[in-house]
């Protein structure tokens, strides 16, 4: 079963409105947001990743969601599979040290042993405060919105591909997938400003088609508009095959977010005041679905368009 299929039949239990129809990342619930991320060994991360860039790893992944929505983090509950005993205290001074840098506390969580050799996995529930505007949902787009995206897309996937010896390594990308960074300070500046948000995790073409998917809207982005770091462009040409690589990669934890042309310049005003970079790449209108433009020409989309389960 497809993680698609498993949640469509969760649906038909998650019906309390504070679920937003599991067409979300997270849940809303009496001002609380809430969200729920796991990472497992092999799937999230390599079995050679250090513990201390795992536990960021898992913070950071999850403050995303709640970054998506506007939220202010409050607190966290983290699941362990206890292992080996060097590894898992090397995993607790990371955890400490990536909660001190994001101000937030460890409220709990579970602990279970797994057999020897059995991948390490971990999950951890974020907890937040709603913004008062109320937090951006997926399902927000209206024709006619703007669609942009924070800072650099791509860096991540070609660290993986770094970290696995097939590329050249450079310290900016291979820091992006170690070390995501979660725009928790910018999500709580334009949530007020935006009709829908999320985080791109998997892909920004795939979260892109879901963000269309949820609210029923076509999303045309620009694949030339798509922001490349320079350290990607020194070692990939700035090609079309690029642009669709970096843009189906995942591991971005960048926002993607949707709003009226006539928000354009606050966000501006805000990103600058933020040291945050923003690009303009799309636009919504009538239909469901994503379209690619390349230099004003249409593009097939490739055949995945990003990670899934």
């Amino acid at each position: 079963m497809s993680e698609a299929d498993f949640i469509a039949r969760l649906r038909a239990i998650a019906t309390d409105p504070a679920a937003r129809g599991l067409a979300d990342d997270t849940a809303v619930f009496e001002g609380l947001v809430l969200t729920h991320d796991m990472i497992v060994e092999g799937i999230h991360f390599l079995p050679d990743d250090t513990p201390q860039d795992v536990a960021w790893k898992l913070v950071a992944v999850n403050l995303s969601d709640l970054a998506a929505k506007g939220a202010a983090p409050l607190g966290v509950l983290v699941g362990y599979s206890l292992g080996d005993d060097a590894w898992d205290a090397a995993f607790v001074e990371g955890l400490d040290a990536a909660l001190r840098r994001f101000g937030i506390i460890l409220l709990g969580g579970d602990t279970v042993r797994v057999p020897a050799g059995a991948p390490r996995s971990f999950g951890l529930t974020a907890i937040g405060r709603a913004p008062e505007s109320g937090a951006p949902p997926r399902s927000g787009v209206r024709p006619g919105d703007q669609l942009w995206v924070t800072g650099s897309i791509g860096n991540a996937g070609l660290g993986l591909a770094m970290r696995l010896g097939q590329v050249e390594p450079n310290e900016t990308c291979l820091t992006a997938y170690r070390r995501p960074q979660p725009q928790l300070t910018f999500g709580q500046a334009v949530a007020r400003h935006v009709h829908a948000m999320m985080d791109v995790s998997d892909g920004l073409l795939i979260d892109a088609e879901r963000m269309a998917h949820a609210s029923g809207c076509d999303l045309t982005l620009m694949l030339e508009s798509i922001p490349l770091s320079a350290a990607l462009l020194a070692v990939r040409p700035d090609v079309l095959d690029t642009r669709l690589a970096a843009a189906t990669a995942g591991d971005d934890y960048q926002l993607l977010f949707a709003a009226d042309p006539g928000e354009a310049a606050a966000i501006r005003e805000i990103a600058a005041g933020l040291n945050v970079a923003v690009t303009m790449l799309g636009h919504a209108g009538v239909g469901e679905g994503i379209t690619l433009t390349h230099r004003a020409q249409r593009i097939a989309p490739p055949a995945s368009l990003g990670f899934m389960h």
